[in-house]
């Protein structure tokens, strides 16, 4: 008896972990790993962009020197990036947990392999506050935030920007 009742309070201990955890992945639904955020991504230079941010975001990135505020920079920064700098991009992992939204993704860029991770914050409304992007492996990281100081020259603050390379 006590074994039984062991086993049924491990099992109604467990069962709420496992459907949360079910809720939460995007692997369980009819969508693909980041899909919302590329779509918002694809709006770049509409209003349905900058309506899917706060008034003041922050882009806070591996490949910037600090972080890049307001919506028309990191405007400026995804249509930068968007246009050409991956050969490949797939996002293979989404996990939603509150507020946040963790990314995994991998590709290719310079003819290198390239992954990181992508974590949309946002407010109570639904708005997205910040976006922290890190890039990895350094070498890539390097050569991607040489190109993006060419790209985003006069376009952003410049002491964001690489001067190296």
């Amino acid at each position: 008896m006590y074994n039984a009742r062991r086993t049924l309070s491990k099992a109604l201990l467990v069962a709420p972990l496992l459907t949360l955890r079910n809720a939460m992945s995007v692997e369980n639904s009819a969508r693909k790993p980041g899909d919302e955020w590329r779509a918002i991504v694809r709006k770049n230079g509409a209003k349905e962009f900058a309506a899917a941010f706060v008034a003041e975001p922050v882009l806070y990135a591996s490949v910037l020197n600090g972080p890049c505020a307001g919506v028309d920079a990191i405007a400026a920064f995804f249509a930068a990036t968007t246009a050409g700098m991956y050969e490949s991009l797939v996002f293979t992992n989404e996990t939603v947990d509150g507020l946040k939204t963790y990314l995994e993704w991998e590709g290719k860029a310079f003819g290198k392999d390239v992954g990181g991770t992508t974590v949309l914050t946002r407010n109570e409304a639904g708005l997205i506050q910040s976006v922290r992007l890190y890039h990895r492996p350094l070498q890539v990281v390097v050569l991607f935030s040489a190109e993006l100081a060419k790209r985003l020259q006069g376009k952003v603050d410049p002491s964001l920007l690489s001067t190296a390379c």
